[in-house]
Parts: structure tokens; C-alpha cells; sequence
């Protein structure tokens, strides 16, 4: 993004005036801004009307009185492409094109699309085909469509791919304070990773959410993702398209491609990104980073006035990794003749319904609780609906006392419902005002802490060991051609400094004497670049014990291979040693990717391959210190590391091998895929017992 894009961007974001192009649309933005309380300069553009929304017409955009910062086109294509080249002439700030019909369509739309960015010049465009864009904080609605959502002082922004998306994300009952909505379409200009590196640097904004469908410059979205982390924004991302339909439709509907979703984890983890599965959650989530912020660590206080609503609490936290610590004697000693006789004296803590309501007694009770040393507190109500709300003063006491003792103690705070819907609007509004998250479901709250107090933890990590940038990847796949023998693949692997069986090739479908080197058993495979999978075509015999042995073996997948693959090339024979049995098979995939680079998988290998699907995902360069952390969170680890007593194996020799071949994949831009499988694991030795190379 040029210095002069991001000028206009800037303008775009905080217009001090507004133009609109079209009738209905415009229209409706007129009654949108209105809405929001715009109070600056709004000028309409339409040749055939006296007035829009109100507002007095312009007959062209030639007749405005100045370079407007903010407009918003929402004419047919043609017009469109037109007016941005008069608007980009006069020097106005950006524009949202509401107007659909260029680049997520087949045919000419792709044209269309290119020369709607010719026409831009350096305006900044949000779109085409989208919602457009809502400033919260300086009270503009470039918005087609009634909208909702509140400020209050500070905010998340939300970027999404969806237009309807965004605007159900205005209308939901979650109080979660807003300072930008945006819905960005096609991005043909501005991608969702040049707004993220634009927000971050604005003071209303307290975090961001995304909504994304696929990436446009993963390496341009890593620098603005790192930003992000060194303005401690977080930014929570929920991601759509993972499913095969998923991605079909995500391909119809915005025209960006949806890389595989193993890859976008491993891409969001690489860069602190919390990643989400539901929009709930997400504005859960947001609203917790936003109203109590992040914690110092995962030490939780949790209180309730019920024995289900502290076990449930209990219960949520353990599965995601909390900690609710055992009391200490002294705060044991403290509560024990402020609480009931009925209550037990435990975190989380039911303080129980006598002391119901009662702030003189709930205060002291919460104080005593936080003074053991706590991260983030949590108290769990449920508030009467209306109509049913004679109680509504006992749970807006308790909430007071524990505001309070919260601010005593400086802890992050929430207010959380076991059911979503039991916390109204009314009492949400007042705990945001007093700096306590009102959070709706006691799951989704306790995963909105837990992936804060993780999120604080993972950003000194990362940006204290920051790395090399994501490598480029510039060549399509079609143009993966050239699939190594798997002699000759092994003997590239050899050169990397990864261990390979001793082995010969013999060229004949016999020999006199087993080659030099080698001893029984050994194992005889077809050598062809035609054949990646040789045991389908029965290329392969294993465990042969003579020479007779090995000449019947060699003639017999030679006749294999003439009836399975008749075109295959054929190249000789791969004699090599059996290699010793593993304590363990790994498989390590290496692939350049169009969006990401080159990613690496690590999964239990050989025949477990399918059957366990126990794989985990990292994207290059990357630290050998990433590999064993990756590895770690493998099933197959356990065994590695000596199951229930067994003998360990050669975890270290592992992660070497590991590191070798995404060395060589890093260093040489001809590599396409690297892919071993088995790599057996020792108790002293990691070998490649099989492996597929590939180059462009």
C-alpha cells in the first residue's frame, strides 16, 4: 500500500464529508447516516432527483464543492467505473462500491474489475460488491441497510468477506462496543491485511475481528498481523470455506480461493490470531478483549451463588486449560466466618443464597476470595427477564460488590450468564460503564478468557522470537512436473543429512550375488518416476532372505508393473537393508502452497497415516524450537517418548531430520514437495525408509 492509498484510507475512515452516488441505495445511506448522528457535509449526486434522503442533489459529480473524503457509488458498473475516474481526478479521499458485478462473476466481470482499479488511481476503495464501511467513533454509516451497534469510547472493528454477515453482526444482542464494521467484498484494491494495518493504529480501536473467507498476500497479512501484536490489538478470526462445499461456495461468492484449513491454523498460530467457529463466539470474545482486556495469566477466581452454576464454571475451566487454585490457609481462615454454614470453601466459590443480595456481606466475601493472587475473576448470574424482575436489586448488588472488590484488586473482570439470553440490555450496558465484561454462556465465556490469558502468553513468545518473513510462492501448481525416482530421491534426502538404508540399484531383473554393501533381509522396489505409490502396482517386496529370493522377486514386479503400468518407465530395481523395526513411523510433508508458502506436516506415518489422522500443521521458516513444540502434540509423541515405560526413542534425531529437509525446502525455490513416508523413529536412529520428492 502506497503512502498516498493509505492518506486516502485514512480519509475514507474519518471523512469530514460525505458524497453519494445513485437513488434507492443512497437513499437509504442518507437515513443510515442520520441514524448514527452524522452531522457533517452530505452531498447527493443524482441527475434526475432535487433531493436524496433529504438532502439537496448535485447534478453530476463535477458540480461538488470540493474533493469529497468519502463517497459512496452505488450506480450500475459502467457509471461506476466512470464516476471513480472523475472522482480519482478531482482528488477524493476513497470510496465504497457497493455496486456488484465485477470480478466475483465469470465472463466479463474480471474486465470490469480491472479497469474499476484503473479508474481508482490512489483512491482507496473498499469492495466492489459490499456493504461498505461504519465508523462508530466519528458517527458515519456508509451503510445500505439499517444498522445497529453501539461505541463507548473504544471498540473492536470487524472486517468481513460477507455483507450479510457484517450486518447480522450489527443487529446482535451482545452489547459488544463497536469503532468500525466493514464488509470489503472483492477487495480489488485494498485487501483485509492493509485495513488491519491502517486500525491498528487508531486509538478507538481495542481489537479486531475478521471474518475471512481466503487471504490475497499471506506475507503482507503476517506484517500486519505483527503490528497488530506490537500494539497489543488481538485479533480474533473467524474463518469460513474449511468444509469442500465451503470452499466452493466461498469461490462463487467473492472470487478469493480457500486454502486448506490446516494451513490457515497453522498460519493464525504463527501470528497470536485467535481463531473461532461461531460469529457468537467471536463477539464474545471481542467483548471480553475489549471491556476487561488481557490477563497476566491463566489464575482464575470464580464465584457463583449456586453449587451447579461453580461446578459448570469448574468444569469449563479444566477442559480449557484454566487454573482455579486451591485456596490458601489464610483466605480459608478468612472467608470460613464470612460465609454460611452451608457454603463450601473452595475456588470457584459458591457464596450461597443467605448472603443473597446483601453487599455489606457479598464485598467482604469476594475481597477476602481475591486476595490470594488471581489473573481475571468471574462471577456467574443469570438476571430475571422482564416482567419477572422483583429480584433484579439482589443480582445488581452482587454485581456492585463484585465490580467493586474486582477494582480493588485490578483483575479483568466478567459478568457472565449461564444462559446466553439471561443478561439484558440494560444490566449489560451498566457493567461495560463500570469495566466488567458482560459475557452471555458460561462456555463461550470461559473460552474467551482462556484464549486471552493464552493470546498474552503467545504474544511475548512471538515477538520476542520473531523470525524470518513467509517465503513467496510465485509458481502455479500445474507447473509441478518433475517426480524423482525414489533412488534418486532418497539420494537428495542423503545430501540433506537425512539417514537413508544402505542400498544399490541393478539395472537387470537378476544378479549373481547381492551388491556390496547390503546383507539380508533386504527389501527390492521398481525404480520409476511413474510410480509414487508402488505398493498398489506391486512394486515393492520386502523381507527377501537369498539371492533366489530376490531374482524370482525383481522378475515378478517386473511383470507386476507391465500389467498394472504399462507406461510406466522402468529404471531398475532399488535394492536396500531392511531397516531395524521403529518404536515408531512418522510421515514429514513438505509442500509450497499458493497462499501460505511452503508448509510442513508431521503425522503418525506409514499405515496409520488415514486411520488416526494424528497431524499437526506449521508453516515456514521456523524455528527448530516450533518443530518440538509441534511435534509434542502428536498422539504418536507418547510412544516416542517411551509410553507407559517402554524404550524411548530418538526424539532429538527427529526433529534434526525435520529441520533438514524444511532447511533444504527454504533454501532451494526448485523443491515443490518433499514427502517421507515412513521416517522410522529408534531408539538411536530416524531413518527415511520411503520418500516422493518433486521439483518445478
Amino acid at each position: 500500500m502506497t503512502s498516498a492509498l493509505q492518506h486516502n484510507l485514512r480519509r475514507l475512515l474519518r471523512p469530514r464529508h460525505v458524497a453519494v452516488l445513485g437513488g434507492r441505495d443512497a437513499e437509504v445511506v442518507a437515513g443510515e447516516c442520520r441514524r448514527i448522528g452524522y452531522e457533517g457535509p452530505f452531498w447527493p449526486v443524482n441527475p434526475k432527483r432535487d433531493t436524496v434522503g433529504g438532502f439537496p442533489c448535485f447534478a453530476s459529480i463535477d458540480d461538488l464543492p470540493e474533493a469529497p473524503d468519502a463517497v459512496f457509488v452505488a450506480v450500475p458498473r459502467d457509471q461506476a467505473i466512470e464516476s471513480l475516474t472523475k472522482l480519482s481526478a478531482m482528488g477524493a479521499g476513497g470510496a465504497v462500491v457497493y455496486t456488484a458485478g465485477f470480478g466475483e462473476i465469470a465472463g466479463d466481470g474480471p474486465a470490469k474489475e480491472a479497469a474499476l482499479v484503473k479508474a481508482a488511481g490512489e483512491m482507496a476503495i473498499i469492495g466492489p460488491n459490499c456493504y461498505g464501511l461504519i465508523n462508530y467513533a466519528d458517527k458515519v454509516a456508509l451503510w445500505p441497510f439499517a444498522h445497529g451497534g453501539e461505541f463507548s469510547g473504544r471498540g473492536a472493528a470487524i472486517i468481513t468477506q460477507s455483507g450479510m454477515l457484517s450486518s447480522d453482526l450489527t443487529m446482535a444482542q451482545r452489547s459488544l462496543p463497536l469503532s468500525y464494521m466493514m464488509s470489503v467484498g472483492n477487495q480489488a484494491i485494498l485487501h483485509i491485511e492493509d485495513f488491519i494495518d491502517t486500525l491498528v493504529d487508531l486509538p478507538e480501536v481495542s481489537a479486531i475481528g475478521l471474518h475471512i473467507e481466503g487471504i490475497k498476500d499471506a506475507q503482507r497479512f503476517e506484517a500486519a498481523a505483527y503490528k497488530a501484536l506490537e500494539k497489543n490489538i488481538p485479533i480474533v478470526a473467524l474463518k469460513t470455506g474449511t468444509s469442500k462445499l465451503g470452499s466452493e461456495l466461498t469461490i462463487s461468492h467473492t472470487g478469493s480461493l480457500s486454502g486448506a484449513d490446516d494451513a490457515y491454523t497453522a498460519f493464525f498460530k504463527r501470528l497470536g490470531i485467535i481463531r473461532v467457529n461461531e460469529p457468537s463466539l467471536m463477539l464474545e470474545m471481542l467483548k471480553f478483549l475489549t471491556v476487561a482486556g488481557v490477563p497476566k495469566g491463566r489464575r482464575l477466581a470464580g464465584l457463583a451463588c449456586s453449587g451447579g452454576g461453580a461446578t459448570m464454571l469448574a468444569d469449563n475451566a479444566e477442559r480449557l486449560g484454566l487454573d482455579l487454585p486451591r485456596l490458601s490457609q489464610t483466605t480459608e481462615q478468612q472467608l470460613r466466618p464470612q460465609l454460611p454454614l452451608t457454603a463450601t470453601v473452595s475456588n470457584p466459590l459458591d457464596y450461597t443464597t443467605p448472603i443473597w443480595g446483601m453487599p455489606e456481606k457479598t464485598e467482604p466475601v469476594f475481597k477476602s476470595l481475591f486476595a490470594d493472587g488471581y489473573d481475571a475473576a468471574v462471577i456467574i448470574q443469570d438476571y430475571p427477564a422482564a416482567g419477572l424482575d422483583e429480584s433484579k436489586i439482589y443480582y445488581q448488588n452482587d454485581s456492585l460488590s463484585f465490580i467493586k472488590a474486582t477494582r480493588a484488586f485490578d483483575l479483568p473482570a466478567a459478568v457472565c450468564s449461564t444462559i446466553a439470553e439471561n443478561l439484558d440490555a440494560e444490566t449489560r450496558q451498566f457493567l461495560i460503564a463500570h469495566g466488567v465484561a458482560p459475557m452471555q454462556g458460561i462456555g463461550d465465556c470461559l473460552t474467551s478468557i482462556a484464549a486471552a490469558a493464552i493470546y498474552g502468553e503467545q504474544r511475548q513468545i512471538l515477538l520476542a522470537e520473531r523470525g524470518p518473513a513467509l517465503i513467496r510462492h510465485d509458481q502455479s501448481p500445474e507447473a509441478l512436473s518433475n517426480f524423482r525416482d525414489e533412488a534418486s530421491a532418497k539420494a537428495l534426502l542423503a545430501s540433506f543429512g537425512v539417514a537413508v538404508p544402505p542400498a544399490c540399484v541393478v539395472r537387470e531383473t537378476s544378479c549373481e550375488a547381492l551388491p556390496d554393501g547390503l546383507c539380508f533381509p533386504v527389501a527390492v522396489k521398481m525404480i520409476s518416476r511413474d510410480l509414487p505409490h508402488k505398493s498398489e502396482m506391486g512394486a515393492v517386496k520386502l523381507g527377501i532372505n537369498s539371492v533366489d529370493e530376490l531374482n524370482a522377486a525383481m522378475q515378478m514386479i517386473d511383470q507386476n508393473v507391465s500389467q498394472n503400468a504399462p507406461h510406466a518407465e522402468k529404471a531398475g530395481f532399488l535394492i536396500e537393508n531392511m531397516a531395524a523395526p521403529p518404536l515408531a513411523e512418522v510421515m514429514v510433508s513438505l509442500r509450497r502452497d499458493p497462499t501460505f508458502g511452503i508448509v510442513l506436516m508431521v503425522a503418525s506415518g506409514g499405515i496409520l497415516v488415514e486411520l488416526l489422522q494424528d497431524s499437526v500443521t506449521l508453516l515456514l521458516p521456523c524455528t527448530k524450537a516450533r518443530i518440538d513444540e509441534a511435534v509434542e502434540t502428536l498422539a504418536i509423541a507418547r510412544i516416542i517418548d517411551g509410553y507407559r515405560g517402554a524404550g524411548a526413542g530418538d526424539r532429538q534425531g527427529l526433529i534434526a531430520a525435520i529441520a533438514k529437509m524444511a532447511d533444504a525446502m527454504v533454501k532451494d525455490a526448485n523443491l515443490a514437495l518433499i514427502e517421507v513416508n515412513p521416517l522410522f523413529v529408534g531408539s538411536q536412529s530416524v531413518v527415511a525408509v520411503d520418500a516422493l520428492i518433486a521439483s518445478y
